[in-house]
């Protein structure tokens, strides 16, 4: 392990990853308190809050600007009463995910690759989240059935990538993915790792020296694709984090979700490519919304979603414009708008 990659985390910090993760903000009174904010007109429906909870970092509320409602890191996390509103068109399971399930953990939607989910849980609630109604409680496998997706991907020789994803696969122990890891770098066909995480964003700590260890021992080609929708998410500790990945190795990629009156706009995405770019983070998807029971509040047009991505080509390079696209149900890859 090159020393330079430890060497960039910062030793002084004064808490774990771990214990940060048990100290989420999940009272949204609380959140309120810490914000400066008085009480919101409306409030979320207690059913809603109890299925699909507010949990916030506190690394990540740290960037909220204080007195803001309007702010865009304040709109993605807090429980907006707007959940409860019913709208056409929008469904509990919109990707059809249920369909791509043959085993607990494992999601097989397109060719060559193999999804697993090794965490229930993220660090993080986002409210646009589409996997907000998906069935955790059958897809978090014992160890002995882990066996039975690691089979099923041995056994479909065509799967060269593995994908961890979410819940966020960052939020479980080293010790656990190491393993799950070194069961797949035995699988000859199997060549690229991609992990799927907002955890080296919202909980930057998370970069640590167990996980640079367990990254590096694997054969596989590892890339990390990050969750970034706007630029104020982006701080020296996750510069930092950023900076350790790629260190030893680790191609980074960021996507984002484009969402109302959070990142609908050229200037803001512009800078966001940016600064990705500073920390050698390279600009991948930019994802309309998933059309998920309760977040119809973050939908744009489809027009408005073509119109930004074309003022973004005028004030960026190639290399650093995001593919616009939409995930359909079915097809063998995510539809390129743009």
């Amino acid at each position: 392990m090159p020393t330079s990659a430890l060497s960039i985390i910062k030793s002084d910090a004064p808490e774990k990853w771990q214990e940060i993760l048990s100290d989420l903000i999940t009272d949204p009174e609380e959140l309120l308190q810490i914000l400066e904010l008085d009480l919101p007109t409306h409030t979320v429906n207690e059913a809603t809050l109890r299925s699909f909870p507010l949990r916030a970092p506190r690394p990540f509320v740290a960037r909220i600007e204080k007195g803001n409602w309007q702010d865009p890191l304040l709109k993605q996390l807090w429980p907006s009463h707007l959940e409860d509103q019913i709208h056409a068109g929008f469904s509990a399971d919109p990707l059809l995910e249920q369909s791509s399930n043959p085993v607990p953990g494992l999601l097989h939607k397109y060719p060559g690759r193999a999804l697993l989910t090794p965490v229930p849980q993220c660090a993080i609630h986002c409210r646009y989240c589409f996997r907000r109604h998906f069935d955790y409680q059958a897809n978090t496998p014992s160890r002995a059935q882990w066996r039975n997706s690691l089979d099923y991907i041995r056994r479909h020789q065509s799967i060269e990538e593995v994908i961890y994803s979410g819940g966020d696969p960052l939020a479980a122990a080293d010790r656990h993915l190491a393993w799950l890891t070194q069961q797949i770098d035995q699988i000859p066909h199997v060549n690229t790792l991609r992990i799927h995480t907002r955890l080296p964003v919202v909980i930057p700590q998370r970069v640590n020296q167990e996980l640079l260890n367990w990254l590096g021992q694997s054969r596989l080609k590892i890339v990390v694709v990050l969750h970034v929708n706007h630029p104020q998410e982006l701080d020296k500790s996750v510069a930092a984090a950023i900076n350790s990945l790629r260190t030893i190795g680790v191609t980074l990629l960021n996507q984002s979700v484009l969402l109302k009156d959070v990142n609908d706009n050229a200037r803001v995405l512009t800078l966001l490519s940016k600064q990705l770019f500073s920390m050698h983070v390279l600009p991948y998807y930019l994802h309309t919304l998933d059309k998920v029971h309760a977040t119809a509040h973050f939908d744009i047009s489809e027009s408005k979603a073509l119109g930004i991505i074309d003022e973004m080509r005028k004030m960026l390079p190639g290399y650093l414009l995001p593919r616009l696209v939409r995930e359909v149900p079915g097809e063998d890859s995510k539809i390129r708008l743009a």
